[in-house]
């Protein structure tokens, strides 16, 4: 049935007015309607597109030091977003470099990064490549607001230059992991480009340039040490130490040595910490021995789960990490150490005629094992109960010997029996000075000079006092100097997400994971493609410039 007028416009019709009355009523509600469009529209200039003060947007929103300094604040935050070092940082490093191995109870995402059989759309990886690019985006960001900052004091002016070295040290860590992992990449190189999707990829050899530039950029006004309340923030020894990790990745020994000898005289006061345990504890951000680190700490139980993509949420921000929990052997325990990592600590002793059998003293500082495994065969040394026994467990009851060689690097065991949810607050070594020594000695090396220095640039990180390991002979000749460097390395540094890195720049990353994990079931090869990870499909389906410059569906 129709809908009468009346029904739509509550006129009183139930006498049924004559036509010219019905006519005269719609004239009145067509003039009424006008009016009120021309009221309106005569009034947004006024009202509809009054400014909210109270609103901002990305480049309106800074103006003051404080602001400023958030800017910057927030490209640190990166650092704990997905992808990085707050979880999948630890797994995709050490996982494809075959530094851990995949307990019984790893499966699909990580798995793939351990088997070799990852695709394009690893979240792992997608979320590595975004993290990297939105450090990039927030440098970008910050060194555009910060243009419009006119300083009114030297102290101002001062911190202007730090914020702005700092953007630039940001920039240049972005650059550096993108162009390391994935080679040729889109070069953002300001904010308006960080807004533009369709950039297509740069040479290699120009982001290296550019990383370069970028650190040398950041050195100048980074200052050399920070009070407590910064500590986590880019150092000049930080900007010193990447550029010349960036000259070393391209080779360029005689550059990189050069950096890395700055960090050995002062104004630099960095030294090896007297304590292994030290460098893995909660209160490792205070130790002689970091150039950078990642810091985090466990804020809330509203993110105690906030490693899985919850960073920056509505329920709060925080930054811990999950490598406790997700690496422990009474927790989590999605890996082990890998057989090839264990079996690097048994090597011939290079003090000694003959080179006899000989362990070496860190094994029982890196990993638990049973006896006779060479690792830590108690936990809990410093518990109220006092030592357990690893192999009495609960987790092995029923399991044959041997049993699996697990982490003691950054867990908590010696202090608590189990974990306390994935929000350990032990930061992450991202370069400590054991690493810059073994960098320094590296280039020696590669240069077949400096020999004797760069064995004694060995021994000193084997004579920490709490590990005190064989020394080598002062004369080794450079092959012998190389195979001595890449076992320390290997050890020094084992899970710490550097010999992925170490391997491709050596050169020898196909036959060492091959020959360390021989293909077979559940094992795939590792093939040339493996030397650089996949580009993203996200990034392929977006950005039309990257789709059409790729090659066999991988980079």
């Amino acid at each position: 049935m129709p809908v009468a007028f009346w029904q739509v416009y509550g006129c009183p019709f139930n006498q049924l007015s004559s036509f010219k009355n019905i006519h005269r009523m719609k004239t009145k509600f067509i003039l009424l309607v006008c009016t009120l469009l021309v009221v309106f529209t005569g009034c947004r200039k006024t009202l509809l597109d009054t400014k909210n003060e109270n609103a901002y947007d990305a480049l309106t929103y800074f103006k003051t030091k404080k602001e400023f300094n958030e800017a910057i604040i927030a490209g640190y935050a990166v650092l704990n977003h997905g992808g990085m070092m707050s979880r999948e940082w630890y797994f995709n490093f050490d996982l494809m470099a075959n530094d851990a191995s995949p307990a019984f109870s790893l499966v699909g995402t990580e798995l793939q990064l351990s088997n070799y059989s990852y695709t394009n759309a690893n979240p792992d990886i997608v979320m590595l490549w975004a993290s990297l690019y939105r450090m990039i985006f927030r440098a970008n960001l910050a060194l555009e607001v910060m243009k419009k900052w006119t300083p009114g004091t030297a102290t101002e002016e001062g911190l202007k230059k730090q914020y702005t070295a700092e953007a630039h040290w940001l920039r240049g860590f972005g650059y550096f992991y993108l162009v390391s992992c994935w080679g040729r990449v889109p070069l953002k190189l300001d904010f308006e480009a960080s807004l533009r999707n369709p950039e297509p990829r740069a040479a290699v050899a120009d982001v290296w340039k550019l990383v370069e530039a970028e650190f040398s950029a950041a050195i100048p006004d980074l200052p050399v040490n920070y009070a407590s309340g910064d500590l986590g923030r880019a150092t000049k020894g930080a900007g010193i130490a990447y550029l010349g990790k960036a000259y070393l990745a391209q080779h360029k020994y005689g550059p990189a040595a050069e950096q890395f000898e700055k960090l050995t005289k002062a104004p630099y006061s960095y030294s090896l910490d007297p304590s292994f345990d030290n460098l893995y504890s909660d209160d490792n951000i205070n130790s002689p021995e970091v150039v950078f680190a990642v810091n985090h700490v466990f804020t809330t139980d509203n993110t105690t789960y906030y490693m899985f993509d919850g960073w920056e949420g509505e329920d709060g921000k925080t930054a811990h990490t999950g490598r406790a929990q997700e690496y422990g052997f009474n927790d989590w325990y999605n890996v082990d150490l890998s057989d090839a990592l264990v079996a690097a600590f048994r090597y011939g002793n290079p003090s000694l005629p003959g080179n006899p059998p000989y362990l070496d003293p860190r094994a029982k500082l890196t990993y638990y094992g049973s006896a006779g495994s060479g690792g830590d065969e108690d936990i809990c040394d410093h518990c109220p109960g006092g030592p357990l026994p690893y192999t009495d467990q609960e987790i092995w009851h029923g399991l044959p010997a041997p049993l699996p060689n697990t982490w003691r690097k950054y867990e908590p065991y010696e202090f608590q029996q189990f974990t306390e949810a994935p929000r350990s607050g032990i930061n992450t070594h991202v370069v400590r000075y054991a690493d810059v020594k073994l960098m320094l000695a590296e280039c020696y090396i590669e240069q077949n000079t400096k020999l004797p220095e760069a064995v004694g640039l060995i021994n000193d990180v084997r004579n920490r006092p709490s590990v005190m390991a064989a020394n080598y002979a002062t004369n080794l000749s450079q092959a012998n100097a190389r195979i001595a460097l890449r076992r320390e390395r290997q050890i020094e540094l084992a899970g710490e997400q550097s010999r992925w890195f170490d391997l491709r720049r050596w050169g020898i990353a196909k036959q060492t994971q091959n020959a360390e994990r021989p293909p077979g079931a559940g094992q795939r090869a590792f093939e040339d493609k493996h030397l650089l990870l996949p580009i993203p499909l996200g990034e392929r389906q977006t950005n039309q410039a990257v789709a059409g410059d790729i090659a066999n569906d991988w980079n």
